[in-house]
């Protein structure tokens, strides 16, 4: 498991063994702009601050050159971060809480809070 930081954003989640990065952000309540979410596209490009991802699934040189690979521009639906790491958006993006009570709840169970309740007796 990694940590994932959104710099600018104050937004850190807990990602599971071998989850992309648009993948933790969705479940713990996160979003922001995307496109196909299989990387074809290449909308959910965001920029590597900090850390390394690996790619379990071949991503087109076409979608994502070499040369902005290595520059830290990685695909978030399919970056897995292999260790924690931290990233910064693109310029037109912004990253949205589309579930409070989620985002809550993740972020309580980060921080080691565990008075979330989940319903009534």
């Amino acid at each position: 498991m990694a940590w994932l930081t959104v710099a600018g954003a104050d937004v850190t989640v807990e990602l599971r063994d071998r989850e992309p990065i648009l993948s933790g952000l969705f479940r713990s309540g996160y979003a922001y702009r995307v496109g196909c979410k299989r990387g074809g596209c290449g909308i959910c490009k965001v920029d590597l601050v900090e850390g390394e991802v690996d790619y379990p699934v071949t991503v087109s040189a076409e979608v994502l050159t070499p040369d902005e690979r290595a520059a830290g521009v990685c695909l978030s639906c399919r970056a897995v971060p292999v260790a924690d790491s931290v990233i910064r958006l693109r310029e037109d993006d912004r990253l949205r809480c589309v579930a409070p009570f989620l985002a809550a709840a993740v972020q309580g169970e980060s921080s080691g809070n565990t008075s979330v309740q989940k319903g009534k007796n």
